[in-house]
C-alpha cells in the first residue's frame, strides 16, 4: 500500500490492498485484501471494493458502490474470480458490479471511459466495452456483451448470454431477450429492433455515404427475402461499407441467443 495514497481515518484499507500513487479513498469506505487501485482513482465515501478487483487509472467511484462482491448466481461455489475495471470510468451512488464464475471464464471486464449511472447492475462473466452508459437502474445479466459506444437506457434489462453491437442504443423500461446489431435503435416493454442509432452515428462523426449504406442494409435486413441470417450473408457479399460489414460479421458471429430483427 502506497504511501501516496490519501486514506480518510474512518476508512478500512485491508492489508494486502494495492493502491497505487494518488488514489483516494475517502470516509467510511472498505477496501479488500486483493483489491488493486491504480493511481488517480478515488472512492467518495462509504463505498465496498472487494474480492479480486482492479479497477483502472482515474476511476471515481460514488457513495454506496459495492465493487467486485461474489455473483449472484446459485452456481457460484466460492472460487476465485476477478472484476476488471478500465481507466476513467464514473460509477455512481448504488451501483453494483459483481466478479466472474468459473463457468463463465473467471473475469468480469468493463473497458475505459463507462459511465454507470445511479443503481446500475453489471452481473458476472459480463464484457462491457469502452464508452458504454448504463442509465439509472439498468441491469446488464450474466454473461452479456456489450461493445464499444452502447447506451442503454435507464430501468431496461438485458438477459443474460445477450451481445449488444457497437453504437446500438437501447430505449428507456426495455427489456433486451436477444442480440442487437450494431448502430441498431431498441425500444419497447418487450424490445424489438425500432432503427437505426442515427444520433449516435452523426454524433461520432460517421460520413454520410456510410450513414446511406447503413439505411440501406436496414431495410435490406427488414424486407428483404429468405431468413434473416440469409439477408445478412447476401449483404454482406454486395456490400462496400465498413459500417455494413461489421453488422454482417456481428450477425454471422458464435451466439447464444437469436437476434431482434426488424419490424
Amino acid at each position: 500500500m502506497s504511501d501516496a495514497a490519501t486514506i480518510h481515518p474512518s476508512a478500512v484499507v485491508e492489508k494486502g490492498a494495492q493502491l497505487a500513487p494518488g488514489c483516494v479513498v475517502g470516509p467510511f469506505c472498505h477496501v479488500g485484501p486483493e483489491v488493486s487501485l491504480a493511481a488517480g482513482v478515488e472512492l467518495k465515501s462509504h463505498v465496498v471494493v472487494t474480492g479480486r478487483t482492479e479497477i483502472g487509472e482515474d476511476t471515481i467511484v460514488f457513495p454506496f458502490a459495492v465493487i467486485g462482491e461474489i455473483p449472484q448466481d446459485l452456481k457460484f461455489k466460492g472460487e476465485s474470480t476477478r472484476l476488471v475495471i478500465g481507466k476513467r470510468n464514473r460509477i455512481r451512488e448504488h451501483v453494483t458490479m459483481n466478479t466472474g464464475t468459473e463457468g463463465g471464464g473467471g473475469v468480469t471486464t468493463v473497458g475505459d471511459d463507462g459511465l454507470f449511472m445511479a443503481g446500475c447492475h453489471v452481473a458476472h462473466d459480463a464484457r462491457i466495452g469502452n464508452r458504454v452508459i448504463l442509465v439509472n437502474n439498468s441491469a446488464v445479466a450474466g454473461h452479456c456483451v456489450l461493445e464499444d459506444e452502447v447506451i442503454v437506457g435507464g430501468l431496461s434489462g438485458v438477459h443474460q448470454w445477450v451481445r449488444i453491437g457497437r453504437g446500438a442504443i437501447i430505449g428507456a423500461v426495455t427489456m433486451v431477450t436477444n442480440d442487437v446489431i450494431p448502430h441498431g435503435l431498441v425500444q419497447g416493454p418487450r424490445g424489438r429492433l425500432d432503427g437505426l442509432n442515427l444520433v449516435g452515428l452523426k454524433r461520432r462523426g460517421v460520413p454520410r455515404v456510410e450513414i446511406t449504406a447503413l439505411r440501406a442494409a436496414y431495410q435490406m435486413l427488414s424486407q428483404g427475402e429468405g431468413a434473416f441470417q440469409d439477408r445478412a450473408r447476401r449483404l454482406g457479399d454486395e456490400t462496400q461499407s465498413d459500417h455494413v460489414r461489421e453488422i454482417v460479421d456481428f450477425i454471422m458471429g458464435d451466439s447464444d441467443r437469436s437476434f431482434l430483427t426488424p419490424g
